[in-house]
């Protein structure tokens, strides 16, 4: 049983080495803060979308917090890669798709992209 519960949160699948390759300075580290702050500006839109529409609070709000989650998940993958941060990822993704979903079909149904 310790060797799932390794597997499910506790197992590093990767550290950060400064000492690296330039390659895995660019690709393994340099790509996944960008692709955080990424996420950042996407919550960031979120929340400037409330702020002009006024639409639902809630909602916008909830949708602004997972993509902010996301972006922090990212920040720590960029050092270390662990079980817990693969399941919270996963788990995130998932609300930010649902969350996704009822803000356009309930805010914006004319809107297929935004």
């Amino acid at each position: 049983m310790t060797d799932w519960a390794d597997l499910l949160w506790w197992r590093t699948w990767w550290t950060f080495d400064p000492n690296g390759s330039v390659q895995d300075l660019i690709w393994q580290h340099g790509f996944i803060l960008v692709e955080g702050f990424c996420w950042l500006v996407f919550a960031g839109l979120v929340v400037r979308r409330y702020w002009r529409l006024r639409k639902s609070m809630r909602l916008e709000l909830s949708y602004a917090t997972a993509f902010l989650l996301f972006g922090v998940s990212d920040f720590i993958q960029a050092f270390r890669l662990t079980s817990w941060l693969l399941v919270w990822k996963l788990i995130n993704l998932i609300v930010l798709l649902v969350l996704r979903h009822r803000t356009i079909r309930s805010l914006y149904p004319e809107s297929k992209v935004f």
